[in-house]
């Protein structure tokens, strides 16, 4: 989330300092040249004193610079790691420059007698300390030194202005004059940039701690398990960890810049809950988020962003998701709801199913007489049907309560499903306007569980799809083997089911029909988890409902072929 740049080494500054010294003695060589062919163009054609033609000074001074420079060039890979080296090569080959523009330009009394000189040893003494500055002063004195001897004791050409009597006092002060100057200034300006390089040198370990701290900052918020957002104060999102961008499924270039009421509150959440912060400090709360494939449960902690001195400047949010969480606890509570009912159930079944039998028989023996009139006869059919109606009720409570001991048999699932499916296609709840289909993939795979307590949960949710699709419709059942489990998946194209309804499918006593006890979609839920197995359920008003049992595998007899029914 956030990035350090790597620290600056001394050498790479000095490298960079050369570059850029070394382009701006190119553009002053070639803004002299530019100067002297002007003043040569003009109607006077004035020139520099003592520096003869243009052609024989200026343009061989800036081809010496131009050489210069593309010797840099080419030094700047072998001597990478040499920098210091590099610098001295360039320092020394200015001054040789120097000195002969000096010596074409009238020797002592050439206008750039020491003022070149003075430039060279300023940079010298700025790029690399004092000791530099006095090597490269000492170098810049021999040179002009050496050439104003020669001059003065015939031993180079010159013109009568450039020779010295080596008796006179002008002699000596042509000398000691530049010496002074030469080492003063290196002195001098060694001096005032020495503040210089030690707070650059205290900066640069300021920046290399910044550096580290960012990377710390940066290693310990990506590692948070929890997602944090920042956002400004309008709720523009500034910046986002890897955990928040997993949980919300996106990527960093999706959120960036985006309103956090289009990804996890809407306008009306945003504004409420800032509200509250505002009031309290800080905010703990949950929303829901529709990524598309299914609607997280998001907890949330809000609490103001502030700068160092206490201005409020926007929001942090943490926030995890709370999905998996809130399916486990209805999970928990609808067990808890099974055992109680259980308990009820079987207590209920055997205070009832006596007097009911005692009912039942009674009617029974009633209905057999031949003077009943037509509508006692009407109201004694009413009564036996409802008896036997509650009687299957009370087996059903019976069934959940006491389910019978689980058998453990190897069996074929995919036999067991087609055998299921055609007795189905065959029974009278299936229409002439209902279509069965069945695809297994494998066609045969063995499964270790009750094979009559699977064919259960089969009927059960078949014939619930059935309900679903009173005018008639399709009922496609795929047998599917997967990495750990083999899926068994129901879908209809029924009238679906509401959000509340799905919550509560599988709660007993819940039944979206009206003929329904509530009980037979948990004594499914029961059975697939004593099978160690797992139930998804898909739907939506209008939009029919899938529901896929998982069953654990344990052996992997997977046959190769596929059929499909």
């Amino acid at each position: 989330m956030l990035d350090s740049s790597p620290s600056t080494s001394p050498s790479s500054s000095l490298e960079r300092h050369l570059f850029w010294y070394v382009v701006l003695r190119l553009i002053v060589a070639s803004t002299m040249v530019m100067v002297s062919v002007l003043l040569w163009l003009s109607p006077s054609g004035e020139q520099l004193p003592a520096t003869g033609s243009i052609t024989s000074f200026f343009f061989p001074l800036l081809g010496c610079t131009s050489l210069a420079t593309l010797a840099f060039f080419a030094l700047r890979k072998p001597l990478r790691r040499r920098p210091e080296v590099h610098a001295y090569l360039q320092f020394l080959a200015d001054l040789a420059v120097i000195t002969v523009v000096v010596y074409r330009s009238g020797g002592p009394t050439s206008p750039f007698a020491t003022t070149l000189y003075i430039v060279i040893i300023i940079v010298a003494s700025a790029l690399m300390g004092r000791r530099a500055g006095m090597i490269i002063a000492s170098v810049a004195f021999l040179l002009y030194a050496g050439m104003v001897i020669g001059l003065s004791f015939g031993w180079i050409a010159g013109d009568g202005s450039a020779v010295l009597d080596p008796r006179s006092t002008r002699f000596a002060y042509s000398l000691l004059v530049p010496l002074a100057g030469f080492l003063g200034v290196a002195a001098l300006t060694s001096l005032l940039t020495a503040d210089k390089v030690l707070i650059a040198r205290e900066l640069e370990a300021k920046k290399v701690d910044l550096a580290d701290l960012q990377v710390v900052h940066r290693d310990v918020i990506e590692s948070i398990p929890s997602g944090i957002c920042t956002t400004d104060l309008d709720g523009t999102i500034i910046t986002i960890n890897r955990a928040g961008l997993e949980i919300l499924h996106k990527q960093a270039a999706e959120l960036a810049g985006r309103p956090i009421q289009d990804e996890i509150f809407s306008r009306e959440e945003w504004e409420e809950f800032t509200a509250v912060q505002r009031d309290k400090g800080r905010l703990r709360s949950e929303t829901t988020v529709d990524n598309g494939e299914q609607v997280q449960h998001i907890g949330f902690t809000l609490s103001a962003l502030t700068d160092g001195g206490s201005s409020h400047r926007g929001y942090i949010v943490i926030f995890q998701d709370l999905t998996a969480w809130r399916k486990l606890e209805q999970e928990v509570r609808l067990q808890e709801r099974m055992a109680a009912v259980g308990s009820l159930a079987a207590g209920l079944a055997h205070e009832i199913g006596n007097p009911l039998a005692a009912i039942s028989g009674s009617v029974q023996m009633l209905s057999a007489r031949t003077d009943l009139e037509p509508r006692e006869s009407k109201l004694l059919d009413i009564v036996l049907k409802e008896s036997q109606r509650l009687d299957r009720t009370i087996k059903g409570f019976l069934r959940f309560a006491r389910p019978r001991d689980r058998s453990n048999s190897r069996f074929d699932v995919g036999q067991l499903l087609r055998e299921n499916v055609e007795l189905l296609r065959n029974s009278p709840e299936v229409s002439d306007h209902h279509r069965i289909e069945l695809s297994l993939a494998p066609a045969s795979f063995m499964l270790v569980g009750d094979p009559d307590q699977i064919s259960q949960i089969f009927w059960n949710l078949a014939r619930n799809s059935l309900k679903a699709m009173p005018n008639g419709g399709t009922l496609s059942i795929e047998g599917l083997l997967e990495s750990t489990a083999f899926s068994v998946r129901f879908t209809d194209t029924g009238h679906g089911m509401t959000e509340q309804e799905r919550a509560s499918l599988f709660h007993p006593f819940q039944s979206s029909f009206d003929t329904g006890t509530g009980i037979g979609m948990a004594i499914v839920y029961r059975i697939v988890q004593e099978h160690g197995g797992e139930l998804q359920v898909e739907s939506a008003p209008g939009a029919g409902c899938t529901i896929t049992v998982s069953l654990p595998t344990i052996d992997d007899l997977l046959a190769p072929a596929a059929e499909v029914l």
